[in-house]
């Protein structure tokens, strides 16, 4: 073999090396819990060099499908959030909890355009048994028990934000948990999924198209089988039954400081604006509402032709405004 041929395979394996990150270069800190013979991953980001120092939780519940929470390319890496994190970590320490069976780190290559994690084009079976309601709010109520004993949580304040799929987890984990102080709901419908998913399809059909009838069908046969885990088509009857029932129900018993956040051209909108009023009429004062004008689901402009202007990022104004509401409430 050539000398030539060595520096070649040896600078090969050096740059193929260089290429792979760890958990390290995204500047967090991984806590791996065990939940009824689950391992959960548990990512925290706080402010350099305030690591220990006691601040509160902000728990961040991410969106649907079985997303990775760090992801990278051979540029870069991703941020954790959809937002820029730091702006969290000056007052709180930031929190996520990972997907069931989903792996924590993945190379933007081994994903979907969409970057969800596919098993042979499929979800991963492990991820459909898990990928439930009930299962996300009593996994992510284990894991505040646990960070809430530790020396470097302060015990004053706990936030609990979520954002689509997100706010439904978010909402009802602050239904049965006290000790939550603040609830910040985003982009969630309060009728719940299968009215944002019948509402996208009104918008799209015609006389000769009936694609939201089609959605009810879908529906009736959720509920004449809504313990059916089958995932050959993605969602299971049962995940999808359970994110439906409508998140209303657990925000109007909320009391404590609640934020509702939404674009205005998002498919949950006339029913936020519904429970907006609804609040109003019975003088329900614990719940604040910020509509964007004109923004999308992930607070996108859109275009005259229905689609997201993606130029124009509002991710950490939103942001901005959760930690200026927090301050005053």
């Amino acid at each position: 073999m050539s000398r030539l041929f060595l520096l070649i395979l040896f600078y090969s394996t050096l740059y193929s090396y260089s290429q792979e990150k760890t958990i390290a270069d995204f500047d967090v800190k991984n806590i791996t819990l065990l939940f009824k013979k689950d391992t959960v991953n548990v990512i925290i980001k706080s402010k350099k060099g305030e690591e220990l120092y006691p601040k509160p939780i902000f728990l961040f519940c991410q969106g649907s499908l079985p997303i990775p929470l760090l992801k990278y390319d051979d540029e870069s890496n991703f941020g954790i959030t959809p937002f820029d994190s730091d702006l969290i970590c000056e007052d709180y320490h930031l929190v996520l909890i990972g997907k069931p069976n989903i792996p924590l780190l993945s190379h933007k290559k081994d994903l979907e355009k969409n970057n969800t994690f596919l098993i042979n084009g499929k979800f991963s079976k492990e991820y459909s048994k898990r990928n439930l309601l009930d299962f996300y709010v009593k996994r992510n109520k284990f894991v505040l028990n646990y960070l809430l004993k530790q020396h470097w949580t302060s015990k004053e304040k706990l936030v609990v934000a979520g954002h689509s799929e997100g706010s439904t987890v978010a909402a009802k984990l602050t239904e049965i948990y006290p000790k939550i102080t603040h609830l910040i709901y985003a982009s969630g419908n309060p009728m719940g999924r299968i009215m944002s998913m019948i509402n996208e399809k009104r918008s799209l059909e015609s006389d000769t198209l009936k694609q939201a009838e089609n959605e009810i069908e879908y529906w009736e046969t959720v509920v004449n089988d809504k313990d059916n885990m089958n995932d050959d088509f993605g969602d299971t009857n049962k995940a999808t039954y359970q994110f439906s029932s409508p998140p209303f129900d657990y925000i109007q018993k909320i009391k404590i400081p609640v934020l509702v956040t939404y674009g205005t051209k998002d498919w949950c909108t006339p029913y936020l604006d519904f429970i907006r009023v609804d609040f109003i009429r019975k003088n329900k004062s614990n719940v604040t509402f910020n509509a964007y004008i004109g923004l999308e689901h992930n607070f996108f402009p859109v275009l005259e032709n229905g689609k997201p202007n993606y130029a124009i990022f509002n991710w950490d104004k939103v942001a901005k405004d959760w930690l200026n509401w927090l301050k005053t409430n």
